[in-house]
């Protein structure tokens, strides 16, 4: 990638800051990507394909490749296909203006993160450690196309089918499901759970499940909670995520114990303990771990 200076890594980099600047929470990639080009047109190099790849553009994956150093410095969070800026990111744009000192500082800090690893190589001369980046890039590419192929297959399930997926995690993180709501009214709880088998143990937990777009505000937390005894623990699942000022209220209640899940959480929980839950639920979303080399993870 030689057309690429370190100046133009930094344009880069800092022009995806910029649209994130504005961003309370995550943005999805691709459309990080699309705005960039308005923010850092591509340069001819940039907009044209790869040789040995005629439909794919060299912009996209040039962008997923200098923005790996900013992960590493603490700088940008990737998570599932949605890009953000950690405080640290934010002041790092504020402060370092100049694109080339910008980059210069992020590389700096990923020397230091290299550092820091359990094993380290000899250091890697510049084509070999843009060689490990494009591989870095790649599989990016193909977590995010995985994570949105689940995504979409999540938001189609039917209510009662996501209800029964929600219920199998609980049984695979140890608890005892003692009813889960059938079709119909459920007065705003859709699982009761226990930590034994006769409920005479430890909280009694409460759990109401949304499948739904948009995210739960304020108002439907209160609701929910209001709904738990004194010794109750509610979880309040929602594919649509939660407000920020819904999280808040969640982390505020001092009497009232409850967790927020989100789409992304839910899925983490799923594949930590997947081989655990009943096969039953397991067919509701069926997953199958695809190995890759990650070289310097």
């Amino acid at each position: 990638m030689a057309e690429i200076t370190r100046r133009r890594t930094g344009e880069l980099v800092r022009g995806v800051f910029r649209i994130l600047m504005d961003v309370l929470d995550a943005l999805p990639a691709k459309d990080v990507l699309r705005r960039l080009q308005e923010v850092v047109p591509p340069t001819q190099f940039e907009g044209s394909c790869y040789p040995n790849l005629p439909n794919v553009r060299r912009y996209e994956k040039i962008v997923r490749f200098s923005t790996i150093t900013a992960v590493k410095a603490g700088w940008l969070l990737k998570n599932k296909g949605a890009w953000s800026l950690t405080e640290a990111g934010r002041n790092a744009f504020a402060k370092f203006k100049d694109p080339e000192e910008f980059n210069r500082e992020a590389r700096r800090l990923y020397r230091q993160w290299k550092a820091d690893q359990p094993t380290v190589e000899s250091e890697e001369d510049e084509e070999e450690e843009e060689e490990v980046g494009q591989a870095a890039a790649t599989l990016e590419e193909a977590e995010e196309a995985a994570w949105s192929e689940i995504e979409a297959f999540l938001e189609k399930m039917s209510p009662y089918d996501f209800q029964e997926v929600v219920a199998g995690l609980l049984r695979g993180m140890g608890y005892f499901v003692e009813w889960v709501s059938p079709p119909g009214p459920d007065k705003g709880i859709d699982i009761v759970a226990h930590v034994d088998p006769l409920g005479v143990k430890g909280p009694r937990i409460k759990a109401q499940v949304k499948r739904r777009a948009d995210k739960i505000n304020v108002d439907g937390v209160r609701g929910f909670m209001a709904l738990l005894g004194d010794s109750d623990v509610g979880i309040f699942v929602s594919t649509g995520g939660f407000t920020r000022d819904a999280e808040d209220e969640a982390r505020r209640q001092e009497k009232r114990r409850s967790m927020l899940v989100d789409l992304k959480r839910l899925f983490d929980l799923w594949t930590e303990h997947y081989q655990k839950i009943p096969e039953a639920q397991r067919r509701l979303l069926p997953l199958r771990p695809v190995y890759y080399l990650a070289p310097n993870e």
